[in-house]
């Protein structure tokens, strides 16, 4: 017998579990923490209080369809997925819709057993449905899942997602494209300081005050314009309240306050990974703009500062090609959407495709007016 024989082995064997309702998913917490902590592509959208809290605001019942693999009492792999019919009958990872990035979870020492594993569970699981991965970070875990998958598979383009080093501030300023822009950050930083504004990490018990109070500058920095609608919804302050205090106690979110004497003028939510921070929502009162502040200088400042000792590679601007974001010269790192029938399901895998070509052709017809200066019809 080979050496690697003689160790696959000695390897507890591995089962697979289907978990289908809300309790027992609650009670994997401790587990799947320890398996977070052991995938280095995991980023924060793949944390349990992230989402089991989505599924308690945005699941519905009868359709968790939740995988686990373990080797012996150890959790080694997770597919925490939701079952679908519109527009196509799919398995969709769970977070959709309000997280900006979708994976499993799979234990960074997998020689590849537990990645089969989950590929067949998939398999089996989706019986008349299609697999469908969007918005996977190039790198996910998932990739090695689908490297295994057996029948029908193809990869797309998704959302667009801008991302810089994890460096200090100052580092971020020497990218800026000439020396003027530097000059003028640093004089935002500088005018910053003149008005007042003093920045203070939040505290574990002092999160849920500070998340309604984040909500209420949000809602009030968009009033009269375009806003993401779920945004200023129940379920999403639901959601964001159950999520982010575990998540804080975890060292997986910050929330910042921002001060001008005793009145909070700026709330931000950054969430945290291993492998990177990312700015997720904030709240600002116009009156910081009125008074000639940068908010984005501001809140890149604070983001920053979760990322100046090295321990993650990337700073996320998260999804969307906003024109303020390239500012500061970031890469543009595109998502991918990884699609996987079984035999029997291909023509779902062809009518995904289609509509998938559709909509990036949208996008880009949308992208050549916005260089044009034209207005998007």
């Amino acid at each position: 017998m080979t050496a690697t024989a003689t160790a696959r082995a000695a390897s507890p064997a591995l089962t697979v579990d289907l978990v289908t309702d809300g309790p027992a998913f609650a009670a994997l917490a401790p587990a799947w923490g320890r398996l977070f902590g052991r995938c280095a592509a995991a980023t924060p959208f793949q944390s349990h209080a992230w989402l089991h809290s989505w599924w308690l605001s945005y699941g519905r019942p009868g359709r968790l369809r939740l995988l686990v693999v373990r080797a012996g009492r150890d959790l080694v792999a997770a597919a925490p997925l939701t079952l679908v019919g519109r527009p196509l009958p799919a398995l969709v990872p769970l977070g959709g819709g309000i997280s900006d990035y979708a994976d499993v979870l799979l234990d960074d020492t997998d020689d590849g057993r537990a990645a089969g594993a989950l590929a067949g569970a998939l398999a089996d699981v989706a019986r008349t449905a299609l697999v469908d991965f969007r918005e996977v970070r190039p790198g996910g875990a998932v990739e090695r899942v689908y490297d295994r998958w057996r029948g029908p598979r193809r990869t797309v383009d998704d959302s667009p997602c801008l991302e810089l080093p994890a460096v200090p501030m100052d580092e971020l300023i020497a990218r800026l494209p000439s020396g003027k822009s530097g000059q003028r950050a640093r004089a935002q930083l500088r005018r910053l300081t003149a008005l007042g504004v003093r920045r203070r990490t939040v505290g574990p018990e002092e999160v849920d005050a500070a998340l309604g109070r984040l909500l209420e500058l949000h809602r009030m920095q968009w009033q009269g314009r375009k806003v993401t609608s779920e945004h200023l919804r129940p379920r999403f302050r639901a959601h964001l309240v159950r999520a982010v205090g575990p998540m804080v106690r975890a060292g997986n979110a910050v929330v910042t306050e921002f001060r001008i004497d005793d009145d909070v003028v700026a709330v931000d939510l950054t969430l945290l990974s291993g492998s990177l921070a990312g700015g997720y929502l904030y709240g600002a009162h116009p009156e910081l703009r009125e008074r000639k502040a940068d908010v984005a200088v501001m809140l890149l400042d604070a983001c920053a500062r979760h990322t100046a000792d090295g321990a993650r590679g990337t700073l996320s601007l998260l999804r969307g090609d906003e024109p303020y974001k390239h500012h500061w010269r970031p890469e543009r790192v595109v998502n991918r959407r990884l699609l996987m029938a079984r035999r029997h399901t291909a023509p779902l895998l062809t009518a995904a495709l289609c509509g998938a070509t559709t909509r990036q052709r949208g996008r880009e017809a949308r992208h050549r007016w916005r260089e044009r200066g034209d207005e998007t019809p």
